[in-house]
C-alpha cells in the first residue's frame, strides 16, 4: 500500500523529486497508455504549433541545443526538455534559453498530481510537467528529447513535426534489444506520417528506413542527402539545394552539428546563413568533451590543477569510440592522460573502456551512488578483467579520485572525468559549479 504524502506548494522541489522518485512501483515502466491518458485530460498534446522530437544513442542533447541556438537568433519562442539533469533538476526544462525557477517546477507538479488519474514515473511525471509548462508559456516551437528509445519514451505521447534520429548504437538492451536493427526500430517509433525525418547514423539500420518508408517520411540522411566535412579549423555542410563553407568549428561534436543543421534546412522557417554561424559559434553543452579553463575554477577551494582538465558524459561503446578519437587528435608526444571514471552497473563497461585503452594511461576508478551505481573497487575489478595489462587503482567516490590526480597531474598532463552523467555530476558539484 502505497503510504507517500503528497507535498504541498509550500514544500520544496527536493521534496516533490523525492516524491516522484517513490511515487511509483518502478522506476522506469515502459509504455504510454498511462502516461498519455493523462496528457489527454490536462489538454497537453499539443505543447506549441511545431513539434521536434529528437531520438539516438548519442548526441541527443546537443543537436537539441543547436537548433534551440538557431531558433532563438531568428526570433521564435522555443522551449526544450531534456534529460537526465547534471546537477540540478532545473535544466531538463528551458523556455527561451532559460532555466525555470522551483516554484514554477513546484507549481506545475502540483497541478499535475492534483489532475492525474493514473500512478506515473518520475520521468512521466516530469514529462508532464514540462508539457504543462510549454503550453503555459505560448511557444512557436518546441524540441522534445527522447529519454529511452523512442517509441515507447513518454516524449513519443506528442505527435511531432519533424523527427530526428542522431545516432544508433548498442545501449538500453534489456529495454531495446541486442542489436542495430532492433534498437533502430524502436527509436523510428517516433516517426509519424508524411513528416520529415533527419537520419544523422551513417551506417543507418534498415529497420529505420523500412519504418519512414511505411509512413512515407521525407528522408533526409546523413552522406545521402547532406554531407559535412572539415579543413583548415573550418567547417562545410552540404545538401543538393545548399553549400555552406568555411562555417565556424563547431563547439559540439561534429557530427551532431552536422545533423543539426540538416534538420534546420527541413524546418518551415527562415533560418540564413549567418543565423546558423552564429549559432555555431555560441552552441555548447556541459559535459560534452569539455575543457575547462581558469573560471570554472572560480569557486574551488583547492588548488587549481595544473594539467589540463577534460569533463564527458560518455556512457556507452559508441560516445567512446567518439571520446578516444578526440583524445588521440589532442594528445601529445611524451604527454599522458590520466582518467577518472565510473560507470553505473547496468552499463556495458568492457564496450566503454576498451577503445581508450591505448589512450589513456592510467585509470582511477571511483564508485557512484545510487540503485545504478556501484562501488570503486566493482567498478576497478571489472576494468582490470577487460585491461589486464592496464595500470589503474580505485577509490570510494569522484571527489577522492580527482583530488589525487590534481595533486599528481603536471603541466604537461590532461586529466579526464568521464564515464556517466553521475561522474561529471559528482566533480562539478565538489568542484563548487
Amino acid at each position: 500500500m502505497n503510504t507517500l504524502t503528497t507535498p504541498t506548494l509550500d514544500d520544496n522541489l527536493d521534496t516533490w523529486l523525492t516524491f516522484l522518485e517513490k511515487s511509483h512501483f518502478k522506476p522506469i515502466d515502459m509504455g504510454l497508455e498511462r502516461i498519455k491518458g493523462v496528457a489527454e485530460a490536462l489538454d497537453l498534446l499539443h505543447p506549441a504549433p511545431y513539434v521536434i522530437t529528437v531520438a539516438g544513442t548519442n548526441g541527443k542533447g546537443s543537436t537539441c541545443r543547436l537548433l534551440e541556438i538557431a531558433l532563438l537568433k531568428a526570433g521564435y519562442r522555443v522551449g526544450v526538455y531534456s534529460s537526465p539533469h547534471l546537477i540540478h533538476y532545473n535544466e531538463r526544462v528551458r523556455i527561451q534559453g532559460e532555466l525555470l525557477s522551483d516554484k514554477a517546477h513546484i507549481q506545475s507538479f502540483a497541478k499535475i498530481q492534483q489532475e492525474k488519474t493514473a500512478s506515473l514515473t518520475y520521468f512521466e511525471f516530469s514529462t508532464l510537467s514540462a508539457l504543462q509548462l510549454f503550453k503555459e508559456a505560448n511557444l512557436d516551437i518546441v524540441i522534445l528529447e527522447v529519454g529511452l528509445g523512442g517509441r515507447l519514451d513518454a516524449t513519443n505521447i506528442v505527435d511531432p513535426h519533424l523527427a530526428i534520429i542522431t545516432s544508433i548504437d548498442i545501449d538500453h538492451i534489456d529495454f531495446l534489444g541486442d542489436n542495430r536493427e532492433d534498437i533502430g526500430r524502436e527509436k523510428a517509433g517516433i516517426f509519424r506520417e508524411n513528416i520529415p525525418v533527419i537520419i544523422g547514423e551513417p551506417n543507418c539500420p534498415k529497420s529505420i528506413l523500412q519504418q519512414a518508408k511505411a509512413l512515407n517520411c521525407q528522408v533526409n540522411r546523413r552522406n545521402v542527402n547532406w554531407k559535412f566535412s572539415t579543413k583548415n579549423d573550418h567547417f562545410h555542410w552540404q545538401s543538393e539545394f545548399i553549400d555552406w563553407q568555411d562555417l565556424p568549428m563547431p563547439q559540439i561534436p561534429i557530427p551532431n552539428a552536422g545533423t543539426a543543421l540538416a534538420a534546420l534546412t527541413q524546418l518551415p522557417f527562415e533560418i540564413n546563413e549567418q543565423i546558423v554561424r552564429s549559432a555555431l559559434q555560441e552552441a555548447q553543452m556541459t559535459g560534452r568533451f569539455q575543457t575547462l579553463i581558469a573560471q570554472d575554477f572560480a569557486n574551488f577551494s583547492g588548488k587549481r590543477p595544473l594539467a589540463q582538465v577534460i569533463i564527458d558524459v560518455g556512457h556507452n561503446p559508441h560516445a567512446a569510440k567518439y571520446l578516444a578519437e578526440r583524445l588521440r587528435s589532442l594528445k601529445q608526444p611524451n604527454q599522458k592522460i590520466y582518467s577518472v571514471f565510473s560507470a553505473l552497473v547496468d552499463k556495458d563497461l568492457s564496450g566503454i573502456v576498451t577503445p581508450l585503452a591505448e589512450v589513456i594511461d592510467e585509470w582511477h576508478c571511483a564508485g557512484l551512488d545510487g540503485y545504478r551505481g556501484q562501488s570503486g573497487e566493482a567498478v576497478y575489478q571489472k576494468l582490470a578483467k577487460v585491461l589486464p595489462n592496464s595500470t589503474a587503482c580505485y577509490y570510494q567516490t569522484i571527489p577522492e579520485a580527482t583530488a589525487a590526480l590534481f595533486a599528481k597531474a603536471t603541466s604537461k598532463d590532461m586529466v579526464l572525468i568521464f564515464g556517466s552523467f553521475h561522474t561529471v555530476s559528482d566533480f562539478l558539484v565538489w568542484l563548487g559549479q
